[in-house]
């Protein structure tokens, strides 16, 4: 039913996890893509070669996030290339641990830079794109924790709550030009972000537990909301925070 024949999606952080299982199943839906990575150019290639295999064409770009010039020089290549784009999912960040008290201000700035400048400075440069087309999309990810706080990752949890409010106020800003934007906030999922945390058979198991359905979701689980929120069935959907998270958090945004 969901058909996104003939239109581009530009996926930040596109080589693992969340960002590839989306690129992935946007192709399969018809969508041309364009995805972004830092230092994952084996991984990146590999989600390519998965796109391309599904007869949608791909550009994978090394790009850091942060770095507002890196992020307008792509939004230039993808202007001359495609001339415009149909959806934007914001899914690069990172998640540091910090322990107030202990003057960790590095991890303080560096997660703001990845995760909060990174999503001003991409939805900034490619707006223009999206207002090209009769309708877009912007998803942003974001995350349980900016809804409940998250200890011992307070800085996270500050980007993800701010990306909670910023998606509401672009979908009132962008609404005239039929630009909805909304948000899929995750709650734990198996990646390679919590390869780590995940690595303690136990810790991994009191997570399982504590989630009402009892599973820790693959990241297709997080593909597939995404994927509704830049279709046509979301169409009059726009400002939402959309918990993806087995009931761990009853709570919306």
């Amino acid at each position: 039913m969901i058909d996104l024949t003939g239109r581009k999606t530009l996926i930040t952080g596109g080589s693992r996890g969340i960002g590839r299982s989306v690129a992935v199943l946007f192709a399969e839906a018809g969508s041309d893509i364009a995805i972004t990575y830092q230092n994952r150019e084996e991984s990146a290639l590999e989600v390519k070669a998965e796109v391309e295999k599904r007869g949608r064409e791909c550009l994978a770009y090394k790009v850091e996030v942060s770095q507002e010039s890196q992020i307008r020089a792509m939004a230039s290549d993808l202007a001359e290339r495609w001339g415009g784009l149909d959806a934007l999912i914001n899914n690069a960040g990172i998640w540091t641990y910090l322990e107030m008290g202990a003057g960790d201000t590095e991890a303080w700035r560096q997660t703001m830079a990845v995760n909060l400048d990174g999503l001003f400075f991409l939805v900034d440069a490619v707006l223009p794109l999206l207002k090209s087309r009769s309708r877009a999309a912007i998803v942003n990810v974001g995350s349980t924790a900016g809804i409940r706080g998250e200890a011992r990752h307070s800085h996270y949890a500050a980007t993800k709550g701010a990306v909670n409010a910023l998606t509401k106020s672009w979908a009132v800003e962008f609404a005239p030009w039929n630009i909805n934007v909304n948000c899929v906030a995750p709650g734990w999922v198996d990646t390679d972000m919590c390869t780590g945390v995940f690595s303690d058979p136990a810790f991994r198991e009191s997570v399982r537990q504590s989630i009402p359905l009892k599973r820790i979701p693959p990241p297709e689980d997080i593909a597939g909301p995404i994927l509704f929120l830049a279709s046509d069935l979301a169409r009059h959907i726009t400002g939402a925070v959309l918990n993806v998270n087995g009931g761990g958090v009853l709570c919306g945004a």
